[in-house]
């Protein structure tokens, strides 16, 4: 997770992120939340509210990249 948040802050590959936030089951059954704004972004651990959710607010997003980037 962290080396896909760090790609989203720091490029523009996937068009001009100002806002990602989410919540993604790990392999190991936990749960992580992530929250990123532009060259900045934290992971921390949490508890699953129903189901994995991840929100990407920003203009020219490229959604085909994000969801191959994200595995969905």
């Amino acid at each position: 997770m962290d080396a896909i948040l760090k790609e989203l802050s720091d490029g523009q590959a996937y068009g001009m992120i100002l806002r990602a936030k989410g919540m993604l089951p790990t392999p190991q059954g936990e749960w992580i939340y992530f929250d990123l704004v532009p060259e900045e972004y934290e992971i921390r651990d949490g508890a699953p509210e129903y189901t994995g959710r991840i929100c990407v607010i920003g203009s020219n997003l490229k959604e085909e990249k994000l969801e191959e980037l994200f595995l969905l």
